[in-house]
């Protein structure tokens, strides 16, 4: 899977869920709740001050290990 600014969080999440402990370092503590997991990471970066491009590097960068 791809990671993009536009990835839902569910998504990642379902592809991967040892990817949780990056939005959980980020400060996203809520990752059952509906609302989070239908965000995209671009609105989720928004919210927590955290550079979205920084986020999908790690997240493709961990997903391809």
């Amino acid at each position: 899977m791809e990671v993009t600014k536009d990835t839902l969080i569910g998504q990642v999440l379902d592809a991967d869920p040892t990817t949780a402990q990056f939005f959980l370092e980020m400060g996203m503590h809520c990752l059952g709740c509906p609302a989070s997991r239908g965000e995209s990471l671009e609105q989720a970066c928004l919210v927590h001050g955290i550079e979205v491009e920084e986020l999908v590097d790690s997240l493709n960068q961990h997903m391809a290990e």
